[in-house]
């Protein structure tokens, strides 16, 4: 694949979170071919060595590293690793999380926990594990992955709804605390993308036509257009762009 945004990220150390599968496996593999040196963490360490061999095989560098996002005192351990092997990092990419349709009236305690934790907690907790450092060198990115869900209702996502909202807030507040001392904090909002995980319910013919209703551009997301995003929230030429939310939908939230 061709660079897309030049050498903006060459050497740069780039820290992706939830990559042992789906976009998260995709956008470190996109991340490391702009000449990045990357690194994975998840809980499936033996996915992310396997992701990291794909990356050395093509000329690039990866290391792989433990993280339980529902565990802070992981996460500290695991971003101090990170900066001891590999130096500061110049990027974050929280891409970790996860949702799972459920009616709202069948919801339990412990669904609304693991999601909110995974998707919101953890996303901050790597912010600051990560924002320190930065901070303290006055200088540094911060990618969230959102979901177009964070702005339209989803049908049985009560929590992941409410999470990836929480997530867009805190982007926003992360943006006007920290801006001004050299650190950009932005989230990606895509639609709904097709990957392993999501293969199932896009390959049923009347989901997908549920969907595609209500996407004017008529078709879903590929993990490249949220790369496309991610490689821009990351570069250099968005020095100015702090704050926001990208969203890669196609449309749906215009309509």
């Amino acid at each position: 694949m061709k660079k897309r945004f030049g050498s903006d990220l060459q050497d740069k150390l780039v820290v992706v979170t939830g990559a042992s599968k789906g976009i998260g496996f995709g956008l470190a593999k996109i991340i490391a071919q702009e000449g990045a040196r990357v690194a994975v963490a998840s809980r499936d360490v033996h996915s992310l060595q396997e992701l990291a061999r794909q990356i050395r095989a093509d000329g690039g560098t990866c290391e792989a590293f433990a993280l339980d996002l529902r565990d802070v005192a992981s996460i500290r351990t695991c971003f101090a690793r990170i900066e001891e092997e590999m130096g500061p990092i110049d990027v974050l990419v929280n891409n970790a999380g996860m949702g799972n349709p459920i009616p709202a009236e069948d919801l339990t305690e412990h669904d609304w926990d693991w999601m909110m934790d995974l998707n919101l907690k953890g996303t901050f907790f790597c912010c600051q594990a990560a924002g320190k450092s930065m901070l303290a060198r006055k200088k540094g990115r911060i990618v969230n992955i959102s979901s177009q869900a964070s702005v339209v209702a989803i049908p049985h996502e009560a929590v992941y709804c409410a999470s990836k909202g929480g997530v867009n807030m805190l982007t926003k507040t992360l943006a006007v605390e920290w801006s001004g001392r050299g650190v950009t904090v932005n989230a990606v909002g895509p639609t709904f993308v097709r990957t392993p995980g999501t293969a199932e319910r896009l390959d049923n013919p009347e989901f997908l036509a549920g969907v595609l209703a209500n996407i004017p551009r008529g078709r879903v997301a590929t993990i490249e257009d949220v790369a496309s995003a991610v490689l821009y929230l990351a570069s250099d030429g968005a020095d100015m762009v702090t704050g926001t939310l990208l969203l890669v939908d196609g449309g749906w939230t215009a309509v």
